[in-house]
Order: structure tokens, then sequence, then C-alpha cells
């Protein structure tokens, strides 16, 4: 099965990793941060806020793959600071209120100044 690389310019990128392959029915999403483009800056020091600008991010990766957050069947989520878990679930609550997908959260291992959570997706569209 051929693998296509989906991108925009709507969210963060690296030469060093695709933002998403899609590959037949299924879109990978690399993990993705609060970083709002626009400004090339976190948007804020809260894990809430740096929460909400990574599930944009992913959304705006998934869109430009043709799908949506309703197309998600699994999120990886890393934290760099394990006590920031109930910040995390109330804004993650807040863009999937039910039917939310498969989930998992573990510790950031490496030191990204600033950053608070990483956040990687996978879709499945028809």
């Amino acid at each position: 099965m051929p693998r296509e690389i989906n991108s925009t310019p709507n969210a963060p990128s690296s030469p060093l990793y695709s933002q998403a392959v899609r590959a037949g029915t299924h879109i990978y999403v690399s993990g993705t941060v609060g970083v709002d483009v626009s400004t090339a800056s976190l948007v804020g020091d809260t894990i809430q806020q740096q929460t909400r600008q990574a599930l944009a991010n992913c959304e705006a990766i998934l869109n430009a793959a043709g799908a949506g957050l309703e197309d998600i069947v699994e999120i990886g989520v890393l934290l760099t600071r394990p006590e920031d878990f109930a910040g995390l679930n109330e804004e993650y609550a807040r863009w999937f209120p039910s039917a939310s997908p498969a989930r998992y959260v573990a510790k950031l291992g490496v030191d990204l100044p600033g950053i608070l959570v990483s956040i990687r997706a996978t879709a499945v569209t028809a």
C-alpha cells in the first residue's frame, strides 16, 4: 500500500518528520505541540493553553489530509509534568465531550524548553 505525505502551513512542521502520513484509510499524525504558527511561539505556559493549541494543530493537519477530529480512533499524549494530568483532561474534555477516541498518556522523555504537552493521533476515514 503506497503512503501519502500530508502537510499544511497551518500547523508546526519540521524537515525531520512528516506532519501526517496516510496509508490507505489510516492517517497517522505526528506529535504536535502548542505552537501557534502565526507567531511561531508557544501559546502560553499552562497545560490548558498548550493542549488547546496542540489539538487545534492536530485538527489542521487532519483537515489537510481530508479528515477531522471525528475520524480519530486513537490519541497519544506525552506530558512533561505528570501533575498536569487534571488540566490536560479539563481541556481535552472540551474537544471530545462524548464518544472519545482511545487514548494513552505518558511522560515526555525529553526536555524541550517550555513544552508541556505533545499530542499525536491516528484517524481512519472511509
